[in-house]
């Protein structure tokens, strides 16, 4: 018996972007998007184009480029929106247009401040509109998780009958236990008379750490679209994980009567890109993903994976991905070898100027390490976007530190301030310490830093570090990234880069759904 499809929609450049300084670049999003469409998702949610401007033509330049994959805007149900949503995605091969209106009692009224049957006709009103740039409609009753049953049922009549074509149905805070969401999925189908007229999705926050749980109880009960993101990255505690639930989908076939098209060996190189552009990285016990995922240090399960595999691992690293990502390459490889390396992990560079400049510094890197390896050059593109920041007001010519037991660590910068050469000197409690320090004398940006953290790129001694900085200023969180086999270098580059986010000043407007 064939299997049932289970439509993966992935929302990493949306929702995963609501996470605190994950804003990502129009390259950034590209670059995501070929990764995805690599990885055969069915949907991608490129972003929300009323927020901002720079949304908009993200969201563009997504829907231009992909063919394989849908691509999907979100608008609020209101008419600005949904014709600004209905603008950028109208030149995709496949477009949807995803919109939400909220229906929960607390929403209605503290939130919208809206009777029931306002909401409801604001629904079909807002469907209406989205029928002027695309037959793929998707309608979210946001806070589906707290909405009264009937209620739901109402409006979700009245959206099909309007002409929607799937139908999310979001546990926006996390509230819902598997048990509980599963039967409101079930309860649903069973109860609108159009059910069938449909696809049902989810779409699970993981506040309480169930996202993934609820979003398979809700396919064992007739869902067939799972809402996730790469690394289950998104606001607050995040969404479910697309590679976990790819990958339970995938190794239980015994229980569930569907499966996805994903092709499973492109999980941990998306994942790498995701981790290395949003500035969060990957904790090591992550399942799937994670550094340690299939590792085993008991020797009870070193023995027993040694003697059959499958006595400790339920599933091959090689599936999904953790033995397509080492590059041969090195100060000897050609431009020509580096290019179509790059095509091969998923990066398109726009122009020769900008393929100049990055195997300019890929010759730079080689000069310090002996091998490079994928990372390395998702690292080195990250970079070379992160110069690219409009309007760049600090830019870093040179640094020097010391540090050294018994002496306090000092260092000197010097950097371009706008259209000046601008140098200082601070010590601080280590040459990191000293560097941030330094820097601040030139810009006193009175921000706050949140996150400093470091992490290897690949392995060994000469291994680029990457390192996030996140900074805070009057309510405004930007992470910042750097990357360099000079750590204090990397860090230098870090916090330069976060003050030119900053500096630009962009304003973005997120829904929560």
């Amino acid at each position: 018996m064939s299997k049932e499809q289970l439509f993966i929609f992935d929302t990493t450049m949306r929702d995963g972007e609501q996470s605190p300084g994950a804003s990502m670049t129009k390259e950034d999003k590209l670059r995501i998007a070929r990764q995805l469409e690599r990885m055969h998702v069915d949907v991608i949610e490129a972003g929300f184009p009323a927020a901002s401007d720079g949304d908009f033509d993200s969201v563009q330049a997504v829907a231009r480029v992909i063919k394989d994959s849908a691509i999907c805007g979100l608008a609020r149900a209101n008419e600005r929106d949904i014709r600004r949503c209905g603008e950028a995605i109208k030149v995709a091969a496949r477009p949807r247009l995803h919109t939400f209106i909220a229906t929960s009692p607390i929403h209605m009224e503290k939130k919208l401040r809206m009777e029931p049957s306002q909401v409801i006709e604001q629904a079909v009103r807002a469907i209406q509109w989205a029928r002027d740039y695309t037959d793929s409609i998707e309608f979210s009753p946001e806070d589906a998780g707290r909405s009264d049953l009937d209620f739901l049922c109402r409006i979700i009549e009245q959206v099909i009958k309007a002409g929607a074509t799937t139908i999310n149905v979001p546990d926006t805070v996390g509230y819902t236990l598997p048990e509980q969401f599963g039967a409101l999925i079930k309860n649903l189908r069973e109860r609108v008379p159009n059910a069938d007229k449909v696809i049902w999705s989810v779409h699970c926050h993981n506040d309480l750490g169930l996202a993934v749980a609820n979003s398979l109880a809700a396919v064992q009960n007739g869902a067939r679209q799972v809402e996730c993101t790469i690394n289950g990255l998104g606001e607050r505690a995040g969404n479910a994980s697309l590679e976990e639930v790819v990958m339970a989908v995938r190794t239980r076939q015994d229980i569930f009567v569907c499966d996805t098209r994903i092709d499973a060996t492109q999980i941990v190189p998306a994942s790498k890109l995701v981790s290395g552009i949003t500035g969060y990285p990957v904790q090591p016990n992550k399942a799937i993903v994670g550094a340690n995922a299939f590792a085993h240090e008991s020797g009870i399960h070193q023995d027993g994976v040694l003697k059959h595999r499958e006595t400790y691992e339920i599933m091959s690293a090689e599936s999904v991905g953790w033995t397509t990502n080492r590059l041969t390459l090195g100060k000897l490889s050609g431009r020509n070898a580096f290019k179509t390396r790059l095509h091969e992990i998923g990066v398109e560079l726009e122009s020769e100027e900008a393929l100049n400049a990055a195997f300019k510094r890929f010759k730079e890197l080689a000069d310090k390490k002996r091998e490079i390896f994928d990372e390395d050059l998702h690292a080195l593109i990250s970079e070379e976007n992160l110069d690219q920041i409009e309007s760049e007001q600090y830019k870093l010519v040179s640094m020097t530190a010391h540090s050294e037991t018994g002496e306090q660590p000092y260092a000197k910068i010097i950097m371009i301030d706008g259209d000046r050469e601008r140098s200082a000197n601070a010590q601080g409690s280590g040459p990191v310490d000293a560097a941030f320090k330094a820097i601040e004398q030139l810009v006193d940006s009175r921000s706050e830093l949140l996150l400093y953290s470091v992490n290897a790129i690949t392995t060994g001694t000469d291994a680029q570090g990457e390192v996030t900085v996140r900074l805070s200023r009057d309510g405004r969180i930007v992470n910042g990234q750097g990357a360099d086999t000079d750590i204090v270098v990397a860090s230098a580059k870090a916090y330069i880069n976060a003050l030119n986010k900053l500096h630009a000043k962009s304003v973005r407007l997120n829904p929560q759904i």
